[in-house]
Order: structure tokens, then sequence, then C-alpha cells
């Protein structure tokens, strides 16, 4: 098939790149390569890369192409509060012309990179798809009406919004503000790991099982349209970090990497 990428420069654009030519489907990624491209030096046949902005969807080509795999945006609460206006444009305008585009297009499916963190803070041990959204943040929200926008195009293409839990694990495009991955690299760059009072309780999941879930709806496309979490695990912030120090510490055969409590240092001040 014919897959569009957005973002497929990215973090995990780059691995469900790699898998798609694996499977021998033809991808077009457009990307506006802030964080570089990793492609640049590995040139293959059914690969086009152009660098564009989404928002300048009338560049973004969708004539004859099967399926538009949604996952650029601005990313992450800090990121998204830098600049709130342009995640608004990014995460929210441009997806509504991209599913617009895509739907005049004939394009058969739409999949869209949401995020677990739009259901806010619950207290239910399992959030299900179910439950009410209550995004807290810029970022959240943008989220949130993204996948409005798209699910109001039900009639009209198939979608599939997934909803990943905190994605971590290696890429060659790799994202150290995610717990896990920022853990391991404090482990190995400072044997020191930081946390911000420990209790909070993050859901993961390692990046090749979201590329799996990716392969999946684009092998499935008959799914129902709909929203559908991606996560394996809940696990508090302090637990992640004695996981990573244990693991670390094997591995190179340390005596013991210190774990900081920053929030607790602070209030003892």
């Amino acid at each position: 098939m014919r897959i569009l990428i957005t973002g497929g420069c990215g973090y995990t654009g780059t691995l469900l790149t790699q898998e798609l030519i694996k499977k021998d489907h033809e991808v077009i990624i457009v990307d506006t390569q802030w964080f570089g491209n990793y492609f640049s030096k590995n040139k293959n046949k059914n690969l086009k890369i152009l660098k564009l902005d989404i928002r300048d969807d009338k560049k973004i080509p969708l004539k004859n192409i099967d399926i538009v795999v949604h996952l650029a945006n601005i990313a992450n609460d800090p990121g998204a509060d830098l600049n709130p206006k342009l995640s608004w444009e990014v995460n929210v305008l441009a997806t509504n012309n991209l599913i617009k585009n895509s739907i005049k297009n004939k394009v058969k499916q739409f999949i869209y990179a949401s995020s677990g963190s739009v259901y806010g803070i619950k207290r239910e041990k399992e959030v299900t798809e179910d439950l009410d959204l209550l995004p807290i943040s810029t970022y959240n929200k943008t989220k949130m009406i993204a996948e409005r926008i798209i699910k109001s195009y039900e009639d009209e293409i198939k979608f599939h919004c997934i909803r990943p839990a905190t994605v971590c694990g290696f890429s060659p495009r790799m994202r150290l503000d995610v717990s896990v991955n920022m853990f391991v690299f404090q482990a190995l760059k400072k044997k020191v790991m930081t946390v911000f009072g420990g209790e909070q309780i993050r859901p993961n999941i390692n990046i090749k099982d979201l590329i799996n879930v990716y392969c999946h709806f684009i092998k499935n496309p008959d799914l129902p349209s709909g929203f559908y979490n991606a996560g394996f695990e809940n696990l508090k912030i302090i637990d992640i970090a004695k996981k990573v120090s244990k693991i670390i510490t094997a591995k190179l055969k340390l005596k013991k990497i210190m774990i900081k409590d920053l929030i607790g240092k602070i209030q003892a001040n």
C-alpha cells in the first residue's frame, strides 16, 4: 500500500517507517525535520521524504494514498505550554485540514496518534475507553479536540485513534523527556537519577509494542472506527527508577546508582 506518515522522522515515526518498508509498503513522510532526518543517508526506493510543515496542508500529496498515519504534533505538556497558539494550530487545525483533504482524495483509512493523557487524572484502577475525558493541560486538550474533529467525519472515512501510554525504548531519533528513557540516560551518564516526588503513576508501553499496534491497524483496516488504548502497566515513578537502577547496575557491574528526590530536598530546605 501507499502510506503517508506525518511526523515520520520523529521518535515513533522513524521506527514505524522502517517496519513498513520491511513489509514492502511505499511510504511518503511529511515532516518539518526539526530534529533531523535519520533516513538522509539511508536511501530506499520505497521511501519519499518531504520537508513540510503540516499546516501547509495544500502541499501534502494525498492523491493515491491508501492510509494516512498522523503522528505529527507539538508533543508533551512543556512543549505545548511553550507556545499554546502553535500547539492549537498544529495539533488541532492542521489535523482538521488533513482529514478533510484525506476524504477529498479518497484515502481509505486515517490513523491518529492521540494520547492516554486525554483521560486526565483518574481514580479508577482500570482506565478504559468508556471513561470520560478530563484533560488538564493544553497538550491534553488539543489531543481531545483533535479526536472529536476526527470522529465528526466517521461517516466519510474509516478512522482509528490510538491512545498510547507513556512510550519508552530505543529509537534512532530518541526522546529523553519521557520517564523510562530519561532515567536510563541519567543512570548511564551520571550514575544518579532524579525523581520529583516519585509517587506519581505512569502507564507505559515499549515503542516496539506501539509500532506493532499501528501495524495491526494497518493490516486490519476493517476494525471498527473508534478509540483504542495502547499500554502495558501502571508503575510509580520511584519504582521505574528502582527497576532501571537494578538493571543498569547489573549490566555495568556497579555497586549502586543513586536515586535523588529533588522535591524532598526542596521541602527539607
